[in-house]
């Protein structure tokens, strides 16, 4: 169940070299073979109430990763939520890609402000236990001061940890902060909305692929697609 409480230089790539470049990028994460034979990612959600207009529809293109996920296999995933006053809560963690979206269909939106910091210190101390290979967040909304923020994304990337940021909306504060979290952490950033929600669940698959296999799975999954799920991974920022 989810129900365990936790406590308290980018440039843009285009054209036909974005795919390279965003290889490029993850490559310095690829997982060493022989090692940690189930890996693990942390998916972390804004469930506060600014959310709810897109929340069910959000759910179900989520769900893609998990099937990405389960069809790879040797990945585990964490679901990480926060909302309210000052609830954050932290599922088990699972390679079921059914049980994960039952997890995702108990949750619901409730007011409060962001705790996205919260949730990176999570991460930093999940990866102290064991290697992580990617979080993944996705929300809409940022109410907590950049510089504190990071300074936890400083630690991640000591430990190693990419954070993927997906941003729904057009919020300009929200966006330099994102992106600067996927910069000093290696990762990658990028937007979404209800009219090309259907591109959110490429990027999931996409990070899905890299967790679980690394470079050389997610090549077979960028081949594999269709052209809107290239130019999608081709929008996502190199990190240098």
């Amino acid at each position: 169940m989810v129900s365990s409480k936790i406590t308290r230089g980018s440039r843009a790539v285009t054209g036909e070299g974005a795919l390279d470049a965003f290889l490029q990028a993850v490559g310095r994460h690829v997982p060493m073979p022989g090692r940690d034979t189930r890996r693990r990612l942390i998916f972390g959600l804004d469930a506060t109430m600014s959310r709810q207009p897109t929340w069910d529809l959000a759910c179900s293109l989520q769900a893609g990763m998990f099937e990405e996920a389960e069809a790879l296999g040797g990945l585990d995933i964490q679901l990480v939520y926060y909302r309210g006053l000052d609830e954050c809560r932290v599922s088990g963690w699972s390679g079921s890609a059914e049980h994960l979206g039952r997890l995702m269909a108990r949750i619901d939106c409730r007011g409060g402000r962001t705790q996205i910091g919260r949730m990176i210190r999570h991460v930093g101390r999940e990866a102290t236990k064991g290697p992580v290979k990617a979080f993944v967040f996705v929300g809409d909304a940022l109410e907590e001061p950049v510089d504190a923020l990071c300074a936890e994304a400083g630690e991640l990337a000591l430990l190693g940890v990419p954070a993927f940021l997906f941003q729904e909306g057009h919020d300009r504060a929200v966006t330099r902060a994102f992106r600067e979290v996927a910069r000093m952490t290696g990762g990658a950033w990028s937007r979404f909305d209800a009219g090309s929600a259907h591109q959110l669940r490429d990027l999931l698959r996409a990070v899905a692929a890299y967790a679980a296999g690394g470079e050389e799975a997610l090549l077979a999954l960028a081949a594999a697609g269709t052209g809107s799920a290239r130019a999608l991974i081709g929008e996502m920022r190199s990190r240098s």
